[in-house]
């Protein structure tokens, strides 16, 4: 039996760096697909995370490290392309002789209308990769996602409003309940008490948790050998936790959830081999630190080699998001690449 259905998880996501250049319409290419989300952070100064997607469309952008409602911005991300995707001069995206990283998921384009919630959605989903975005009015009552299974995390943010982003995880024990917020370095708490569980067809939306308006949802559910969504307990030490995820990560995102902490990223393509040192910071505008923490990638999880508090504090609980460079052990499935792209 084929340990995975995916056997090259970067046709579903993956991490591209390069350099700005200050000039109209730039093309980045080498993503490898057409991403329908795009997550971009320079790296080498101080400026905000863009996070943009097919379903509100090319130049709407919104920021994990902050409070602020949609804006548009023609001189951001311009065009998704088939091979990548194009900016224009914003320093956030390509100033002159800075260094950029770019996070790329594939769901299924602009997405469609799904009646499966009490709120009609938009819905772009791969089922193949567990990964839909989800666009939607009003905030109390059921909406449908597409996945086909039950999310194992739901980032969500009000496209209208100065609001928090909140962050739904299956490793803090009740999605229901328990919320994390993407721009704070708070700890999980009950913010999201009057929600339900998420089924295999919606999540809930808990009356006053987000405006009366537009909203935007990020949902993955887990792909064996392709992503995985769980938690551990650190162990203060810098012979620290390991991390069964059942593949080689590419990318791995970490919150301390039982008190304050920062996110933390690490990926493959700015760190091409352990120990991996290089962290960005989905809620804060900070560069690139070449000490947020240090893990290893391995070929069936990640070790922590870190007793830093954001990562591994003695008894500290956590969560994380990983995705797969390779899964642990071949696999003779298809998965819907041809040949060719294999």
């Amino acid at each position: 039996m084929a340990y995975s259905s995916i056997v090259k998880p970067s046709v579903y996501f993956n991490t591209k760096l390069y350099s700005g250049n200050g000039t109209n319409a730039t093309g980045i290419t080498g993503v490898g697909f057409q991403p329908d989300w795009v997550w971009i952070k320079e790296r080498s100064s101080t400026s905000p995370h863009k996070l943009l997607d097919a379903v509100r469309g090319a130049t709407k952008e919104l920021e994990s490290s902050s409070t602020d409602a949609e804006a548009t911005e023609s001189t951001s991300l311009q065009s998704f392309n088939s091979d990548g995707f194009t900016v224009g001069t914003n320093g956030a995206v390509n100033e002159n002789s800075q260094t950029y990283a770019s996070w790329n998921w594939k769901a299924n384009g602009t997405g469609s209308s799904n009646t499966d919630g009490s709120i009609t959605s938009t819905v772009s989903a791969n089922t193949t990769s567990g990964f839909s975005i989800v666009s939607w009015n009003g905030n109390s009552g059921t909406v449908g996602h597409g996945l086909g299974v039950k999310p194992a995390m739901i980032i969500l943010k009000s496209r209208q409003s100065t609001t928090n982003w909140v962050v739904m995880h299956k490793g803090l024990g009740n999605m229901d309940t328990n919320i994390l917020v993407l721009n704070t370095t708070t700890g999980a708490d009950s913010g999201g008490s009057g929600m339900a569980e998420p089924t295999s067809s919606v999540f809930t939306m808990a009356s006053g948790l987000s405006p009366n308006d537009n909203l935007i949802a990020y949902c993955f559910a887990e792909k064996k050998g392709y992503s995985k969504f769980g938690s551990y307990t650190g162990n203060g030490n810098s012979d620290g936790t390991f991390v069964y995820t059942g593949f080689k990560p590419a990318f791995v995102m970490v919150k301390r959830t039982d008190t304050t902490g920062t996110w933390h990223i690490n990926d493959t393509k700015r760190d091409t081999y352990n120990r991996m040192s290089h962290s960005l910071f989905p809620n804060l505008s900070d560069a690139e630190s070449s000490t947020g923490w240090f893990v290893d990638y391995v070929s069936n999880g990640f070790k922590i080699r870190d007793s830093g508090n954001d990562v591994n504090a003695s008894g500290g609980s956590y969560i994380y998001m990983a995705f797969a460079e390779e899964p642990l052990v071949a696999n003779s499935g298809t998965d819907g690449v041809p040949a060719t792209a294999r």
